[in-house]
């Protein structure tokens, strides 16, 4: 019986040990960690390894405003409602001056001349790349924000909420925020990366048209899928970074910042993106290799 144990027993005690990429790891946390320190508000992050399904986190299941990272799971919904047949994604809706929204987006100046028809799809590309406000609120008012709550549950999401239209001040007021935490962002960046929601070749694809914080701080020749959302005191991005040999995603959260604090997403994404590039390029001793 001791002879049979003693192999076991030493392959137990290998496979317990810490590793190069261990101390990587615990090295990244740390950073993180101090970063988080000097951030004038209130933090949090998720990173999760797509080779491996590692993570890493701070503060992962608080509910953050999302603000305009919010329209990525407006986006998914519309989809989902596209593959069960509840809409056709070429179908077109006609918009006028009184469907215009402030804030972000240049259709509503379009708006202030003539009527504009559009296909969702071309109203999808439009709140992802231009994160437009008003293309966001007619997709939201052809889906349905009770739809997107319920697939957002479907899919595991208990604090992933839509609960209003953009630019609504006095809802804002009521703390009726779209809020998710840094963990389920992360989530669902995953699920569209590993392909598990409707549409997500062509989701992806709308998300790597947007030039945000992470995309800054990610070598030009590596895409990124991002979402990004600011509003006064909020800074958010969630990002999938296709790295090559160590893809991963990065979800930073950020809220009741001080005024003039700068987007911490920017260095958060660089301190991050360092990790997996290191990583990339390193054999499991850390021999750099490439």
């Amino acid at each position: 019986m001791t002879k049979l144990l003693a192999p076991l027993l030493l392959a137990s005690l290998l496979s317990a040990q810490t590793s190069v990429e261990d101390l990587l790891w615990n090295r990244l946390e740390n950073r993180m960690s101090a970063f988080a320190s000097e951030v004038d508000g209130a933090f949090g992050y998720a990173v999760i390894d797509l080779s491996t399904g590692r993570t890493l986190s701070l503060n992962p299941d608080v509910a953050f405003a999302q603000a305009s990272a919010i329209k990525t799971p407006i986006l998914v919904t519309l989809f989902d409602d596209a593959e069960s047949g509840r809409l056709k994604l070429d179908e077109s809706v006609t918009l006028t001056a009184k469907d215009a929204v402030a804030g972000s987006g240049r259709l509503q100046d379009k708006l202030n001349s003539s009527s504009q028809t559009l296909t969702l799809s071309e109203l999808a590309l439009l709140m992802i790349r231009d994160s437009d406000n008003t293309a966001t609120n007619v997709l939201i008012a052809r889906v349905g924000m009770d739809r997107v709550n319920v697939l957002m549950a479907k899919l595991g999401f208990k604090a992933t909420r839509l609960r209003r239209i953009m630019m609504d001040g006095p809802a804002a007021q009521r703390n009726e925020e779209n809020i998710s935490t840094p963990l389920e962002m992360a989530r669902l960046a995953e699920l569209i990366y590993r392909g598990k929601v409707a549409g997500s070749a062509r989701i992806a694809a709308l998300l790597k048209t947007v030039k945000a914080a992470v995309r800054e701080a990610v070598p030009a020749p590596v895409e990124v899928a991002s979402k990004p959302g600011g509003i006064p005191g909020v800074h958010t991005e969630t990002a999938i970074v296709y790295l090559e040999g160590r893809p991963f995603v990065i979800a930073v959260a950020s809220a009741a910042l001080a005024e003039g604090v700068s987007n911490p997403v920017l260095r958060a994404a660089g301190i991050v993106f360092g990790h997996f590039d290191r990583l990339a390029r390193i054999n499991r001793y850390g021999h750099r290799v490439r």
